[in-house]
């Protein structure tokens, strides 16, 4: 695993550097979710990944953001905060849809309290399945979006 995270960490880094020069910056939004997301998001900070090495940065705010990951399925009391969350985040923007409650619901999709997935509110660039998706999966869903972002700023 150690050799898997060196190399896509190694690509992301180089297409981070390409695109901006400098690091990606990351605005991370939970709409409601059971937190298993979170979880595999948080272990991108651990001492076996350390996404900051390859460029990579978690931001408070979103006015810092280049990127939006958002996890959970969109419920009724979050729908209002991603939307102004999404707003504050400076142009151009990416929204990364994480895990098969943001994809589309999940299992929660039928409740009364939920939207739906992240799209049913926001545009979104890359879907990452999985419940939850590994740590891997989310480097190699920012790649996909830095891949969109490069063919959007031709």
């Amino acid at each position: 695993m150690s050799e898997e995270v060196e190399q896509l960490g190694e690509e992301l880094r180089d297409r981070i550097t390409e695109l901006f020069g400098r690091s990606l910056a990351i605005r991370e939004v939970d709409t409601g979710s059971c937190n298993a997301c979170e979880v595999e998001v948080n272990a991108l900070t651990n001492a076996i990944h350390d996404i900051e090495r390859f460029g990579l940065h978690i931001v408070a705010s979103p006015r810092h953001a280049d990127l939006l990951l958002v996890t959970g399925p969109v419920t009724r009391n979050m729908e209002h905060p991603l939307m102004q969350t999404y707003n504050a985040t400076p142009s151009p923007k990416m929204v990364l849809a994480v895990g098969s409650c943001a994809i589309s619901g999940g299992l929660f999709k039928d409740s009364y309290a939920v939207i739906g997935g992240v799209d049913k509110v926001l545009p979104v660039d890359v879907y990452v399945p999985g419940c939850p998706p590994r740590p891997q999966a989310l480097i190699q869903g920012i790649m996909v979006a830095l891949d969109r972002w490069k063919k959007r700023s031709r």
